[in-house]
């Protein structure tokens, strides 16, 4: 929760110009760019020198936002990166909750001796010089308007601002229809709806496919794997399935959700090959009060919220989904008893 003593002391360290360095976290979504985009412009018109540093790139289908081509791959410039985070005198970290979450400048992180602000709603938050962590929260971005609203800068936010937080909001409450939506993020959105964000035009361009994305979706909802007995979808998509149908960056953001829209399927799992490393990434999303977390932390070198989870196997994807379908009867029981 935001301490006012806190916010006191922050407020004091900005009330000059200072450099300010704002990391999301690797793989960054819609809520890691709109809360880092939002923030970076509000403290842009209180008068601070401010950069975003991104671990590596995020997905085509967010570049449109405003200020979003400003922000600084580290991937492609690791010394510049250093840099910065070196010359830093506050270092915001939004949407992620330890800095191992920002990869390869986890020890930029940790070495910057710059007054450190987390602001998250992760589980497990490592505590900073100002950690604001709420994991009740739904989205990064509706905490950033919270956290503007406990210093006096809700005045400052324009069109560009709310749409940012407005987008990342979206993209993390899959518009608004997850169980953690609560009564504070329809007032937020609507908040940010009266300083300027437009909703229409937001999913709009978020719901844009590309060719090749909505050939990745065919072949993705081709690959469905159903297990009725557990309530469980599992989707899979191999290397060779995603070059050959022009994958990049992004395109399959927001694909295991379809699971959920299956009747009776409370747990949606996506695995993938990673087109680069050896290694499958895992998505994992959950309905009511099956925490599909549990089941990322224990097993698939992950976690994340009760609902919305990520892992990771370093077997081949035909280990990983032999793994994931002797470990369903472990959680047949809290499957079966899963209320919506």
């Amino acid at each position: 929760m935001l301490n006012p003593d806190k916010i006191f002391e922050l407020k004091r360290i900005l009330q000059s110009p200072k450099k300010v360095v704002i990391i999301p976290h690797k793989n960054p979504d819609g809520d890691a760019i709109g809360s880092t985009l939002g923030l970076s412009q509000i403290l842009k018109k209180l008068g601070h020198d401010v950069q975003i540093i991104s671990p590596n790139d995020f997905p085509k289908f967010l570049k449109w936002m405003p200020e979003a081509k400003k922000i600084f791959n580290a991937d492609f410039n690791p010394k510049g990166a250093e840099i910065g985070i070196a010359q830093a005198d506050v270092l915001f970290m939004l949407d992620f909750n330890e800095p191992s979450r920002a990869d390869q400048l986890e020890d930029l992180i940790n070495n910057s001796s710059a007054y450190k602000v987390l602001i998250d709603h992760h589980q497990f938050p490592q505590e900073f010089d100002f950690t604001y962590s709420n994991t009740e929260m739904p989205a990064t971005c509706e905490m950033v308007w919270h956290f503007a609203e406990a210093m006096n800068w809700t005045d400052l936010v324009d069109a560009d601002i709310a749409t940012c937080l407005y987008t990342g909001i979206i993209t993390d409450t899959g518009n608004f229809k997850f169980a953690s939506v609560k009564p504070s993020t329809l007032e937020t959105a609507a908040q940010l709806i009266r300083h300027g964000a437009e909703p229409y035009k937001i999913l709009d361009y978020l719901d844009t496919f590309s060719e090749s994305r909505l050939k990745l979706l065919s072949r993705f909802l081709d690959n469905i794997q159903v297990f009725p007995e557990y309530r469980t979808a599992l989707f899979t998509m191999s290397r060779e399935e995603l070059l050959e149908n022009g994958y990049q960056k992004g395109d399959t953001e927001g694909f295991v959700n379809y699971g959920l829209g299956l009747e009776d399927i409370v747990f949606s799992v996506f695995m993938a090959d990673d087109t680069q490393k050896d290694m499958v990434k895992i998505s994992f999303r959950s309905k009511g009060n099956f925490d599909c977390s549990e089941v990322a932390r224990e097993h698939f070198n992950g976690g994340g919220h009760v609902n919305a989870s990520g892992g990771r196997s370093d077997k081949s994807i035909e280990d990983t989904v032999k793994e994931f379908v002797n470990l369903l009867p472990n959680y047949a029981e809290k499957l079966e008893n899963t209320t919506i």
